[in-house]
């Protein structure tokens, strides 16, 4: 059983946090291990085991990067610890970035203007899949578009490590 079907949501890119908070107090309540104290042993395992489940779907869910990365392995487009070859032309430009952010080490200024730079970066990358993200739609999103998802879930990571080292010198 996919985190989906445990929240019994169609499989989608971005998940209403509101509409998830509902369903896990719910789910949560369903499944909560004290409930079946005094039902048999099994009822009681799988009872932990599906609490288990709505709890790392919930971890999933809450973040949109971690949701995308669910999609595309659900769909066999990614694989764990997969070596993607993101695009020269964005490595050259990541290259550029990261200098700026190595330079950026003593000056709040300096360190403030490589952060609204990496920031620029995060949505000029999403840009061109919002729409993906948005409307996915299981059977009518195509293998390509999803694979466009998956070059952004790249890149998004790697920017993600600039966003973390310039966080960890502000």
């Amino acid at each position: 059983m996919n985190y989906f079907e445990v929240y019994e949501f169609p499989v989608q890119l971005s998940i209403d946090k509101t509409v998830l908070k509902q369903k896990f107090f719910e789910l949560s309540r369903r499944y909560h291990p004290d409930y079946f104290t005094l039902q048999e042993r099994n009822a009681q395992q799988q009872a932990l085991e599906q609490s288990a489940l709505v709890n790392k779907a919930f971890k999933t869910f809450s973040s949109q990067d971690e949701t995308i990365k669910y999609v595309l392995e659900l769909k066999g487009l990614l694989s764990e610890n997969e070596k993607y070859n993101l695009p020269a032309a964005f490595l050259m430009d990541m290259l550029e970035l990261n200098e700026t952010v190595a330079e950026a080490q003593f000056d709040p200024a300096e360190k403030n203007a490589a952060f609204q730079k990496v920031q620029e970066w995060e949505t000029a990358i999403y840009q061109p899949v919002a729409r993906i993200v948005a409307n996915y739609e299981e059977g009518k999103t195509t293998e390509a578009e999803l694979l466009q998802v998956k070059d952004y879930y790249f890149k998004k990571k790697y920017i993600g490590r600039l966003k973390q080292q310039l966080a960890e010198k502000l």
